[in-house]
């Protein structure tokens, strides 16, 4: 007779997101290099450009951790004036900052933002899809800002990077398979950090529902699954 399933609890998981748990390799190795180098920037805004869940959260939160800026969104830089949000602060992050073409009080603010840190001898992080030439800005000095900006540029990962992110995903939840289950993961799936992060969370609510571990068995299994749906 085969047990009872467990009943699954969906509960938030917190990620390790200091600087030691970031893993770094050819693909975003530039990008690391200019946040560990600030302040020493030689203009005022880095924007780190890459695809969903390829790390520019992460490497975002920890410069907010030695920078003190605040995290903002185009959201709340269109409802709030640049000074109040910024504060007595020298640096600040916009995260999804390319959201803010086509609001243009989203693109005023972010205009007055700029100039405000540039005054303040500050830093501003703008973490995007892409570069800010592509946003299609409306707002023209904007844009001239911006042009100026660092671009750095986070890829899609390699074998190494792509195994040793499934490790972490997994460490962030508790759960430690077998190496047998991420060689198969690597292996068949598909090659994006976005991917890795889904397939954690399938891996992690089966292990739970049945009781035991990740292990190759149950990789086969969610892929089957996945791959069917």
């Amino acid at each position: 007779m085969t047990a009872p399933e467990q009943l699954v609890l969906s509960l938030p998981q917190r990620p390790a997101l200091g600087r030691a748990d970031f893993l770094v390799a050819p693909c975003n190795e530039t990008a690391v290099a200019w946040i560990d180098r600030w302040p020493d920037w030689p203009v005022p805004a880095l924007a780190l450009v890459g695809p969903p869940a390829s790390g520019k959260s992460h490497l975002a939160e920890v410069w907010r951790g030695v920078s003190g800026g605040p995290r903002l969104t185009p959201e709340t830089l269109a409802a709030g004036s640049p000074a109040a949000l910024l504060g007595e602060a020298r640096a600040a992050l916009v995260d999804e900052a390319d959201r803010v073409a086509g609001d243009a009080g989203a693109e005023e603010a972010l205009f007055h933002l700029y100039n405000l840190l540039r005054e303040r001898g500050g830093s501003l992080l703008l973490c995007a899809r892409s570069e800010p030439a592509r946003w299609g800005l409306g707002l023209a000095d904007l844009a001239s800002r911006l042009s100026t900006a660092t671009v750095a540029r986070l890829g899609l990962p390699d074998d190494e990077l792509m195994a040793g992110l499934l490790i972490k995903l997994f460490a962030d939840r508790q759960l430690r398979p077998t190496p047998g289950a991420i060689a198969f993961l690597v292996a068949r799936m598909e090659r994006t950090y976005a991917a890795a992060q889904e397939l954690v969370e399938a891996l992690d609510a089966r292990a739970l529902a049945a009781g035991g571990g990740v292990t190759q068995v149950t990789a086969r299994a969610v892929l089957a699954e996945r791959q069917d749906g």
